[in-house]
């Protein structure tokens, strides 16, 4: 794990690589290294592919039968919750005052929730302004089975695995981050300029989202609560709900249809993108975050597959610093559902990640624009024609 005083980790030489579209669910390469598949679906096809019910009813185990199922599993994890992306960009500074003369009730409400929520954290009464941000954490990351369904017949594949791995962020205002996750021999590092948002990995190389410029959702897991509010800015209070004993109130923000269809990749198309946050009534904190990603995706045989991304996360341990209180434990589990239009079989792989937070420092000296430069393939590829 690179340390603070370490620049050398912002000099990498990065392989050029095809520069494709970063695509927000499972991306595991089913195949040997260097032999990469022309698009990240074709990928992810594949990997059903080699989990599929045979004629007979039986049930392949060759996925899982080989050795090198355990890197599969964990290139998923981190293709699934690695540096997934919030649905929509942030909007302004959320302390700033709110009008709602002529606004409707759910949205009104949502923003006064969201001012209780500032005021919880201690944003509003922060003294000096946060110019970046440094966090360093642990993850435990379980890759669960894969449940397989063909209408009579239902099997579970796999067991339950785990790796350990540690993480370091940057985050500089407005827009700019930097994540470097390193679990097990695996290494995922991505970031944002404020203007692009890009993402690397040894088995798919570098990646550029499409798109409007949207937060890491690392981020908004209670490390900064002013980004987390300005996503909510103009939610929609859905009411109340309870997780565990605790009475919430639930928001719902989702992205526009223009901006999913600015998303989408050639035959992959993204239905929607919603992000529900449930904030404690009593203490006015934000303890459940949960998103669902659904992309559409045909096939030779001319059906139509869905593949359904929903990740929870459970937020605690908020502790202060410099004055504003910061979440320092939390566990997300994701479900990736795979179903089809036509067909009867589908399947449910269920994964999950126990993350907690070492360090937080705000305003680091030194720290500055070039640190969340983009590796020199994503220019060659915005400016080529």
């Amino acid at each position: 794990m690179p340390q603070m005083g370490s620049r050398a980790r912002w000099r990498q030489s990065w392989a050029p690589q095809p520069l494709t579209p970063l695509i927000e669910g499972p991306g595991p390469e089913m195949q040997e290294e260097g032999t990469k598949k022309e698009s990240s679906w074709e990928v992810i096809r594949e990997w059903f592919r080699t989990q599929k019910i045979s004629p007979g009813g039986s049930f392949s185990q060759s996925f899982y039968g080989t050795i090198h199922a355990k890197t599969q599993d964990l290139r998923l994890l981190l293709g699934v919750l690695g540096c997934p992306l919030a649905p929509i960009p942030s909007a302004h500074d959320p302390t700033l005052s709110i009008h709602i003369k002529d606004t409707p009730f759910e949205t009104s409400t949502a923003k006064y929730i969201i001012q209780q929520y500032l005021a919880a954290t201690g944003c509003l009464k922060q003294q000096k302004d946060t110019k970046n941000m440094y966090a360093t954490g642990t993850v435990k990351m379980i890759c669960c089975e894969t449940e397989i369904s063909s209408g009579k017949n239902v099997k579970c594949l796999g067991t339950r695995s785990s790796e350990n791995g540690c993480f370091v962020l940057w985050q500089m205002l407005p827009g700019m981050w930097s994540l470097e996750l390193v679990v097990g021999d695996h290494k995922v590092v991505a970031g944002s300029n404020g203007k692009t948002v890009w993402r690397h990995t040894p088995w798919l190389g570098t990646h550029a989202a499409k798109g409007p410029q949207r937060p890491l959702r690392r981020i908004i897991q209670g490390l900064d609560p002013k980004t987390t509010a300005s996503l909510f800015t103009n939610a929609q209070c859905l009411g109340e709900n309870r997780i565990g004993t605790v009475d919430c109130f639930v928001l719902k923000v989702s992205a526009d249809r223009a901006a999913v269809v600015e998303r989408s990749e050639g035959p992959a198309e993204v239905i929607r993108h919603i992000l529900y946050g449930y904030f404690c009534q009593k203490s006015g904190l934000l303890i459940y975050l949960e998103d669902s990603h659904l992309t559409r995706v045909p096939t030779q045989d001319n059906d139509t597959v869905f593949w359904e991304t929903t990740i929870g996360s459970s937020i605690s341990d908020y502790r202060d610093v410099d004055g504003v209180l910061i979440a320092h434990q939390g566990r997300s589990i994701a479900t990736v559902f795979r179903f089809g239009e036509l067909s009867m079989q589908h399947s449910r792989t269920r994964m999950e990640e126990i993350w907690t937070i070492d360090d937080v420092m705000f305003n680091v000296p030194g720290l500055s624009m070039d640190h969340f430069i983009p590796p020199a393939d994503i220019f060659n590829n915005i400016s080529s024609p």
